[in-house]
């Protein structure tokens, strides 16, 4: 019979592709992990990865005993989390990821509820623009858009993820009044560069009334940040486009203002990520109840949607 460490290291070793990283999620040194791969190799007499000094590749009687022992591993974890945590009671250290602009104006601000209501649980926020790996990082919930969808790993929406073009409202005063596409052509484009891949990307805008036409823009200005983008059309450098929530207190502030506020880019939804498995741990489903919960009250789904003129009721339409 195997240990549950030995499987749980030759697990984490496969979803994540390094006896390190998978070290760092199970609390044990890399020797640690590789002394477990190597000894479930041993007593089950097959070599389960091919090692090489950049990574670990499954072999073929490695995939096809990941693919038999995997959930079942994470069940009977998440039942010894559970039943361990207290009596199932949320506990412990809670690992989140979340980019920084979500993160500073709606995630954070529901912390003080959080927390009194779960003192046992520590939560650990990582804000970064980057789409994470919610598996082989080790996080217990990512919130966000476009994280793929790996095995193990579900979605639920909780927001629009609606972009929308705004600039300052000095900049705005100065090149009269935006009424048409064909005008933006006149404007000064503040674009950001994806970190994933560095470039540019393409976006397709929509109206109000079903219309579609794509942003064809030259920019002025270049950022690799969206809160750096949003400062440079605050600062009066141009027109740029953005998510709701990066630029909705500037908005209601008067500080920027929407420039043909009957188009937007339709991004998807922003989803909140986590596992699959059917007994997660308590303080997991604690933080999931609690978002979506939070996000009903607090009517994000209408807060965030460009289409909505209650979304932005006390904005400065242009």
């Amino acid at each position: 019979m195997e240990t549950l460490g030995n499987l749980l290291s030759f697990v984490r070793s496969a979803e994540s592709g390094s006896f390190s990283a998978a070290a760092r999620r199970l609390g044990l040194s890399p020797a640690a992990v590789s002394r477990n791969v190597a000894q479930l190799e041993s007593n089950l007499g097959v070599r389960l990865f091919q090692r090489s000094t950049r990574k670990l590749t499954l072999t073929e009687a490695g995939e096809r005993f990941l693919a038999n022992v995997g959930s079942g591993l994470d069940s009977v974890q998440a039942a010894i989390a559970d039943v361990a945590g207290n009596a199932g009671a949320p506990s412990g250290i809670l690992r989140l990821s979340a980019a920084p602009g979500f993160a500073k104006d709606f995630l954070l601000p529901l912390m003080p509820d959080f927390l009194q209501q779960y003192p046992a649980v520590i939560p650990e926020w990582q804000v970064d623009n980057r789409q994470v790996d919610l598996i082989a990082e080790g996080f217990d919930a990512a919130i966000g858009g476009g994280i793929e969808l790996a095995q193990g790993v579900v979605a639920r929406a909780i927001a629009p993820a609606h972009l929308i073009l705004v600039a300052s409202r000095q900049y705005l005063a100065g090149h009269g009044r935006i009424e048409r596409l064909e005008q933006l052509a006149t404007l000064d484009h503040l674009a950001m560069r994806s970190v994933q891949t560095g470039k540019v990307r393409s976006w397709m805008l929509q109206s109000s009334d079903g219309q579609r036409a794509p942003l064809e823009i030259t920019p002025r200005l270049l950022v690799n940040d969206p809160q750096a983008l949003c400062q440079c059309a605050r600062l009066g450098l141009g027109v740029a486009l953005l998510a709701v929530p990066d630029v909705l207190p500037y908005l209601q502030d008067g500080t920027l203002e929407r420039v043909l506020p009957d188009w937007h880019v339709d991004a998807g939804q922003i989803y909140l990520y986590f596992s699959s498995q059917k007994l997660l741990p308590a303080k997991t489903r604690a933080f999931v109840d609690f978002l979506v919960e939070r996000a009903r009250a607090d009517r994000w789904q209408s807060l965030l949607d460009a289409r909505q003129s209650s979304a932005h009721a006390s904005a400065h339409i242009r």
